[in-house]
Parts: C-alpha cells; structure tokens; sequence
C-alpha cells in the first residue's frame, strides 16, 4: 500500500481528499503546515502539496524534501498559471495539479508519478535493492538491470553507503568517516573521484545525486534533478 503525506491547510479539503485517497488505495497522513511535512515526508511515498501553507513558502517546501531524499512531490494550486507551474517544476515536483481537479484526476496522476520513480529501497536478506540496483554486502556484488559492476573497495562502499540510505543526503564528512575511516584520503577531491568513477559504471550520471554544499544522494537511471 503507497503512502501519501497530504500538506493541506485547509481542512475541509484535506479531509475530502484524504478520505478518496484512503478509498482509492492510499495509506493517507494529513498534516497542516509546512514545517511538518519537511519532519515526515521520510515516512510517505509520494508527498501531496498544497499551495496554501500557513508557515513557509511551499516552494521552499518543496525544495527541501527534494534535497533531503528520493520522496516525490505532487504540487496542488488554486488556478495556478503557466509560471507557477514552471516554479513548482523547477523546485522539484515531480507535477503539478491545478484547482478545481477531480478526485479520480489526482488519484491517477499520483499514481503515474509513482510508477514512473520505481520503488524505494528494501533490503531482503542483507541485499539492498533500489529500482534496477542490487547490492549484495556479503559477496561485495553489485548489478545494475542485471550486469555486474566491476568496483573498487572503496567504490563499493560508498555506493552500499548511499542506497541502504535513499531517502537521506549523505555529507562529504560522512562518507570521509564511513568509508575512508582515517587511511589518509585528505581532500574531497578523493570523493568526487569515486563518485565520478560509479556514475560511469553504472551508465548515468543520475544514479549518484550532488546536492550542492551538502553530499550526495542515491539516485536512478533518469534524468538527474
């Protein structure tokens, strides 16, 4: 069952789609400001925003569960015009939805969304599947739609690192920590070797997400964001 984190100020609104959602499939949570959406959008599949948040710019909003991990965000609008909708693609929304809309209109763009970002990570047995990636920490084997990727040590590391974690963004000072444990890597130049390198072997660029000033992110075989 795909779980949904509803933002909705309003509560009317928020109760009737909630209700359709949960009616439709959904594992629905309603929240009321934008401050509880950033604390637990980890918890939900497919983040519902409203446009008409009392504490903070849903832009912003946005914007910071995109950074933070892999939950994809579906923008609600009141008459939105061609402009907000670019704003709301351009901070991250996988789409938008302007108002009015109907119910069975929401439920199957939601749906569309989240069969288009794959599953979320799972681990079966140790091993950490994420969408077409298999990691398996006990044989250091990883495949990508079913080829083996040949790795380095330290490559393997940070790419187990980053998948046993999607939903998190990953410091520079962290994988120093995890993966390097003091043997000398003194620059951070030594992680963007390796990123660059895993990016390459497993075909994109988009596999391996950069958010700027913070580390890096799991990522898919898409366009990167």
């Amino acid at each position: 069952m795909n779980r949904v984190l509803i933002v909705q100020h309003a509560e009317e609104a928020g109760e009737t789609t909630a209700r359709f959602l949960r009616l439709h499939g959904f594992q629905v949570t309603l929240v009321r400001t934008g401050t509880e959406a950033i604390r637990r959008h980890r918890q939900a599949d497919l983040v519902l925003l409203a446009a008409d948040l009392p504490d903070l710019d849903p832009l912003a909003v946005c914007r910071a569960i995109r950074a933070s991990g892999r939950t994809p965000v579906v923008m609600t609008m009141d008459q939105g015009t061609e402009m907000d909708r670019v704003l709301a693609l351009q901070a991250g929304a996988a789409t938008s939805v302007s108002e009015p809309y109907g119910h069975w209109e929401l439920a199957a763009r939601i749906e569309a969304v989240l069969r288009r970002v794959g599953p979320s990570s799972e681990a079966t047995d140790g091993v950490t599947v994420h969408r077409t990636l298999r990691i398996d920490p006990r044989t250091r084997r990883a495949e990508v739609d079913g080829r083996v990727v040949g790795l380095t040590r330290k490559e393997f590391d940070v790419l187990h690192l980053l998948a046993s974690r999607p939903e998190e963004v990953v410091s520079r000072e962290e994988l120093m920590t995890r993966v390097w444990r003091g043997e000398g890597a003194t620059s951070s130049r030594t992680i963007d070797t390796h990123v660059s390198s895993l990016r390459t072997k497993l075909g994109a660029r988009s596999w391996i997400r950069t958010v700027r000033g913070v580390g890096f992110g799991i990522g898919g075989p898409g366009p990167e964001r």
